[in-house]
């Protein structure tokens, strides 16, 4: 089997404004994969024609808490996020099987 191209759906407010107002569903993809690959996968998984994918690579960030014991910091991974839009017509439902 080969590598996983899609790892998740990025389900966030802005994600859904954008999915519902002009048919583009975001995911956060494996950082080695093109266009062309992420296409076919979404394709092949959800049964849609995909017109376009637009990638972008969100950067790692610092974060820091405030505890009791004092502040924690830590750092979150970068990940590559891609932004597919469908044909009209097509959508994708992510709730589906719940």
């Amino acid at each position: 089997m080969g590598k996983q191209i899609l790892i998740k759906p990025i389900i966030s407010e802005k994600a859904e404004t954008i999915s519902e107002d002009q048919g583009k569903y975001t995911f956060m993809v494996d950082k080695n994969a093109n266009k062309v690959e992420i296409k076919k996968e979404i394709e092949k998984l959800y049964n849609v024609n995909v017109e376009a994918v637009n990638t972008l690579i969100m950067p790692s960030k610092t974060k820091r808490r405030n505890t009791r014991t004092g502040v924690n910091m830590g750092r979150v991974s970068g990940f590559k996020k891609a932004i597919v839009t469908l044909s009209e017509g097509d959508e994708i439902d992510f709730f589906r099987d719940i």
